[in-house]
C-alpha cells in the first residue's frame, strides 16, 4: 500500500500534475482569498525545500562532475566541447539582449525592502571576490553560490587525481543527492497550487500577465538560439546549408526531448540519430553522453532570463558589462545543472547572488519558474538535447569536408 501511494506521488505525468496543481489555484484564489491564503503555506514549504537542497545540490554535482572527467580526453572531442560551450554561452548572451529589449517583473509574495543595487560591474566584482574565498562550510550554511562554485571546482580538479573508489563515492553521492532533488520536486504540483492561490489572491488575476511577458522572452531567446545562432555555428564547420541538418535534429531528437523532458533520457535517441547520420560511434558514444550533461544553451537561457527578472522586479537595473558577466556565470551554472526535469531553476539563486539578490526572493523566483515550467521546461529540453547531435554532427562533417 506504502508503495503504491509513493509511486503515485513521486511517478505519473509531472507537466500534467503542476498544470493542474495551477489551476486549482486560481480556481480557489477566485472562489475565496482566505483560503487562497491560507495554503499558501504549501507553497511557503515548497520554496523552503528548494532553497534547502540547493547548496548541496550545486556543491556535490559540480564536484562529481569535474573529478570524474578523463584525464588527457581524446583530442576529437575538444571541437565538440568547444561548441558546446560556444553555443551555451551565445545562449545568455541571446537571453540578455532580449531581457534589456523587453524588461520583465514578477508579482513575488514578498518584496524585502531596503535592498541596494550594486552599482556597476566593479561592485559586483568586488561582491564576487569576496564570496569566492568564504569559509566553504559557511558558503553552504548561508547559501553563498558564489564560494560554493569556488570551492565545488578547485576540489573537483584536485580529485581528478583521486582514487577511483574517491570518484566512485562521489558518483553515489551525485546520485542521492539528485534522487532528493527528485523527491522534492515531485512535490511542485503541491507547492505551485499553493503558491499561485496565494499569489492571485494578493495580487489578482493580472499576476499572470508577467508570466506570459517572461515565457515570450524564454520562447523568444530558445527560438533565435535554435533557427538562427546554431545554424550559423553549425555553418562554420561544415560551410554548406546548416538547416537540413538542424530540422533533421529537432524533429528527429528535438521533438521527443520535448515530452520526455530529461537530455538523459532522450540519449538513445541521439544515439540512434547519429548512427543514422553515418556519424563515427567513437565519437558520438562519448560526445552525446557528455553533452547531456554539459551542453546547456536552455538551462543558461532560463537562469539568465528569471534572473535579470528577479533584478527588474526588486528595482536593480543592471548594466550591461554587469549582464555580461551574468553570462559567463549562467553558462557556468547551466553546465552543472541537474538532469532532473527542472534542474536548471535550483541554480537561479547562484546567479541572483551576482546582485545581491535575498535568496528568499530568488526561491520565489524558482516557483515561478515551476509555474511556466510546463511549457518552459519542455522548449529548454528539446534545444538542449536536440543540440547534443547536432554540435557533434556538424564538427564530424566538418572533419571529412
Amino acid at each position: 500500500m506504502s508503495t503504491s501511494l509513493s509511486s503515485k506521488i513521486l511517478g505519473g505525468n509531472l507537466v500534467l500534475r503542476i498544470a493542474t496543481g495551477l489551476v486549482l489555484g486560481v480556481v480557489l484564489a477566485l472562489i475565496s482569498k482566505e483560503w487562497a491564503t491560507s495554503v499558501g503555506v504549501l507553497g511557503q514549504f515548497f520554496v523552503k525545500s528548494l532553497r534547502a537542497i540547493a547548496p548541496i545540490l550545486v556543491f556535490i554535482l559540480v564536484i562529481a562532475s569535474i573529478a570524474n572527467k578523463e584525464v588527457g580526453s581524446d583530442s576529437r572531442l575538444k571541437p565538440i566541447l568547444v561548441l558546446y560551450l560556444l553555443g551555451t554561452f551565445s545562449a545568455s548572451l541571446i537571453a540578455v539582449i532580449l531581457s534589456f529589449i523587453f524588461p520583465t517583473t514578477l508579482e513575488l509574495v514578498v518584496s524585502p525592502d531596503g535592498l541596494a543595487p550594486p552599482q556597476g560591474v566593479g561592485e559586483v566584482l568586488k561582491t564576487v571576490i569576496f564570496n569566492v574565498v568564504d569559509n566553504p562550510l559557511s558558503a553552504i550554511t548561508n547559501a553563498n553560490f558564489i564560494g560554493i562554485l569556488a570551492w565545488s571546482i578547485g576540489l573537483g580538479v584536485a580529485l581528478r587525481h583521486g582514487a577511483p573508489s574517491t570518484k566512485l563515492f562521489l558518483n553515489d553521492m551525485s546520485d542521492a543527492v539528485t534522487a532528493v532533488v527528485k523527491v522534492v520536486i515531485a512535490f511542485a504540483p503541491i507547492g505551485v497550487f499553493g503558491l499561485v492561490a496565494e499569489t492571485v489572491a494578493v495580487n489578482g488575476i493580472n499576476a499572470f500577465e508577467g508570466y506570459g511577458k517572461l515565457l515570450a522572452v524564454l520562447l523568444g531567446s530558445m527560438a533565435i538560439m535554435a533557427f538562427i545562432i546554431n545554424p550559423l555555428i553549425v555553418y562554420s564547420k561544415i560551410r554548406r546549408n546548416p538547416y537540413p541538418l538542424t530540422f533533421t535534429c529537432l524533429r528527429e531528437s528535438g521533438v521527443t526531448a520535448f515530452f520526455t523532458r530529461s537530455s538523459a533520457a532522450n540519449i538513445p535517441v541521439n544515439m540512434g540519430l547519429a548512427k543514422r547520420l553515418g556519424l563515427k560511434e567513437e565519437i558520438y558514444s562519448v560526445a552525446i553522453p557528455l553533452g547531456a550533461n554539459i551542453n546547456m544553451a536552455g538551462a543558461a537561457i532560463t537562469i539568465t532570463v528569471l534572473t535579470l527578472a528577479a533584478a527588474y522586479t526588486q528595482g536593480i537595473q543592471p548594466d550591461f558589462a554587469t549582464a555580461i558577466l551574468l553570462s559567463f556565470v549562467a553558462s557556468i551554472c547551466a553546465c552543472g545543472a541537474s538532469g532532473v526535469a527542472g534542474g536548471s531553476l535550483l541554480l537561479i539563486p547562484l546567479a541572483c547572488s551576482l546582485f545581491n539578490i535575498p535568496n528568499d526572493v530568488a526561491a520565489q523566483v524558482i516557483g515561478v519558474g515551476f509555474i511556466i515550467g510546463v511549457i518552459q521546461d519542455s522548449a529548454e529540453t528539446a534545444l538542449n538535447s536536440s543540440t547534443d547531435v547536432l554540435f557533434t554532427a556538424a564538427v564530424s562533417m566538418g572533419d571529412e569536408r
